[in-house]
């Protein structure tokens, strides 16, 4: 099998490669080839769903077709690979039975289980589940609660078989793809609806689409869609990491606490034994101090007062036999609670090792957030990507607005052009109108003062209305090229406005560019968080190892007996005497207790405190040896 990262490394991710394994496996097992063909209708189901829901811009309702089909092909997942169960009317395979199940493994599900419960018009276990999975979704917890169900694969043994959708990879990859749906808002009225008797039948004519339409699709909400799943999926990942890592912080320091409390109390019940043990020695000197004091006098008076002597004797052995008795009773107190901080100590250690289980599987969780976080960093170059070609995008569309800016400028100037000329036409026209009236004022005066010249006055009168006729046609003209003028002036404000509307539209467009540039700063950001939550948790595992390798050495040497130097004390090897550093790091002696470097303490013997071999100095190595050898003699 490849790891994850090799996967990675050729540009194949995790889906992917379960994806064709399924697929390897299918034509092996038919209840692989099921799973596969489940998970791929699930995949489209909810895509679609999304992607519709997102496009309807509202909140859905019980008729939306989408979300029945998501209905069916749920129902069809946790249906696949029930066991069949036997009853009074016959065999019978129910969803509620492990639905039911989510009440115990979360509390805040007790709610939805009793509003089921509480239905009227609800007969069947079917129809219990159904109205379940409406609930679950309005809640926006249904991906939670299934994630919950799949954990417990022993309390899922008990509905599905072992091939089963709920138990293999591909119902954690549902679970995973349900996230996406809280961003949907759903108002499903279960009350009034009939779900007992409702028939599921997937419509694989709601998926079949062809390419204009799928085109059309992408191009309307594939980016939308694309970065609020993104969005989603690295809060909720988010959310699981701090949770996980708050859980297993706690539990560390719980463990720590009680191993501080075990030593302390350990430390204070050796003190009291050794405490009594002088004290009874103390008590056995005094005894046998009395007894030859006593021994003394009684040679000395052995003819006198001796039924004296010996009464007093008799009560000062009572005095000390009832004190050596209690002496006794003490030790025996002792040797008691010396026994009880030994249990004490094992389940400790039983704790400890559960502990350092704890730490391998979060080792092992770590790894997969890793190859997530390397997914999501893929995702987050195509963002990139996507965002330089908006970037290019723009800046065609400035280009293109800053050349319909230079256009509007010279259609300015041209109109500004064409009202000087008219102002010139109307100028000319008012000197025109001038001219005529003083010409006809010519002609009355011609006609008073010469009578006598009407032939000429006559001829005059003719050149001059032939004059008038060639200025009424220059009027004309001059009025037709004001006319064509002021429709030229229009179609250029038409123009105009065309304009500012295009520019309106690539100011919109700037602003579309400016909020996904702040989205992607928000994804950048919250990356880089996690990244930092990461070290900081691998900075933390790190020092709980080397706290729990501490108490493990500390342990051992309280076990084995002897003098156990502590790391603060020690700054030089005691062999070679060089300074410990970061790559020089320090090392205790399994039988002696002193710290030294790793070239100075390189071999391991079994020892009477550990059977099995351990770390020993090269000074207790050698000894050792000699005495094995001497011994073997």
């Amino acid at each position: 099998m490849y790891s994850p990262q090799s996967l990675h490394r050729w540009g194949i991710t995790h889906s992917e490669s379960m994806e064709r394994l399924a697929y390897s496996q299918a034509f092996r097992d038919p209840m692989a080839m099921e799973r596969a063909n489940l998970l791929n209708m699930a995949k489209l189901s909810i895509k679609g769903l999304i992607e519709s829901a997102l496009s309807f811009g509202r909140t859905l309702d019980s008729d939306y077709p989408p979300l029945q089909q998501f209905f069916v092909v749920m129902e069809h997942c946790l249906k696949h690979g029930l066991k069949v169960k036997k009853s009074f009317l016959g065999y019978n395979k129910s969803l509620w039975g492990p639905l039911e199940m989510v009440e115990k493994l979360c509390p805040e599900a007790g709610e939805i289980a009793a509003s089921v419960r509480d239905l009227p018009g609800l007969k069947t276990p079917l129809g219990r589940a159904r109205a379940w999975l409406r609930l679950a979704l309005m809640q926006k917890k249904l991906a939670d609660y299934l994630r919950l169900l799949i954990t417990r694969k022993d309390t899922l043994s008990e509905f599905y078989e072992n091939s089963a959708v709920m138990l293999e990879e591909e119902g954690a990859v549902i679970v995973g793809l349900l996230v996406g749906l809280n961003v949907i808002d759903a108002n499903l009225c279960v009350k009034g609806e009939d779900l007992d008797t409702q028939v599921g039948v997937i419509d694989f004519s709601m998926y079949l689409k062809n390419d204009i339409d799928d085109y059309r699709s992408e191009e309307r909400n594939g980016q939308i869609a694309a970065i609020l799943d993104q969005k989603n999926y690295v809060e909720e990942l988010n959310r699981q990491l701090n949770s996980t890592v708050q859980g297993l912080q706690g539990r560390v320091e719980s463990l720590e606490k009680s191993n501080s409390k075990l030593i302390e109390e350990l430390a204070i019940a050796k003190n009291n034994i050794i405490k009594l043990q002088e004290e009874n020695h103390q008590l056995r000197t005094e005894n046998s101090v009395i007894l030859m004091k006593a021994q003394q006098r009684l040679e000395v008076l052995l003819y006198g007062d001796l039924n004296c002597e010996l009464d007093t004797y008799k009560q000062s052995r009572q005095g000390l036999d009832e004190m050596y008795n209690e002496a006794r009773r003490q030790l025996k107190e002792e040797c008691q609670l010396r026994q009880d901080v030994e249990n004490e100590l094992v389940v400790h250690v039983s704790m400890k090792q559960e502990m350092e289980m704890a730490m391998k599987l979060l080792e092992k969780d770590i790894h997969e957030k890793q190859d997530t976080l390397i997914g999501l960093r893929h995702q987050l170059d195509e963002v990139k990507a996507i965002n330089v070609e908006m970037y290019q995008k723009m800046q065609s569309s400035d280009d293109n607005m800053r050349q319909k800016n230079d256009m509007i400028a010279r259609l300015e100037e041209k109109t500004n052009q064409i009202t000087a000329t008219m102002k010139q036409l109307e100028q000319r026209l008012q000197d025109a109108e001038r001219e005529r009236a003083s010409a006809e004022d010519g002609v009355r005066k011609f006609k008073q003062d010469f009578t006598n010249k009407a032939d000429s006055l006559q001829k005059q009168i003719a050149q001059r209305e032939k004059q008038m006729m060639q200025l009424e046609t220059d009027l004309k003209i001059e009025r037709d090229w004001r006319q064509t003028l002021q429709n030229e002036l229009e179609r250029e404000r038409e123009t105009i406005a065309q304009l500012t509307a295009e520019a309106q539209q690539i100011n919109g467009l700037k602003k579309e560019f400016h909020r996904l540039q702040d989205e992607n700063t928000q994804l950048k950001g919250i990356c880089e968080e996690q990244e930092q939550a990461l070290e900081e948790l691998g900075c933390k595992l790190s020092e709980s190892k080397l706290k729990i390798e501490d108490i493990k050495e500390a342990n051992n040497a309280l076990q084995g007996g002897q003098v156990w130097l502590k790391d603060k004390d020690a700054t030089h090897c005691k062999l070679c005497e060089k300074e410990f550093s970061i790559s020089r790091r320090k090392h205790h002696c399994r039988n002696c207790g002193e710290i030294f470097c790793n070239s100075c303490s390189d071999n391991e013997l079994p020892l009477p405190a550990s059977p099995k071999p351990v770390r020993v100095c090269d000074t207790c190595h050698a000894l050792l040896l000699q005495h094995c050898s001497s011994n073997a003699t």
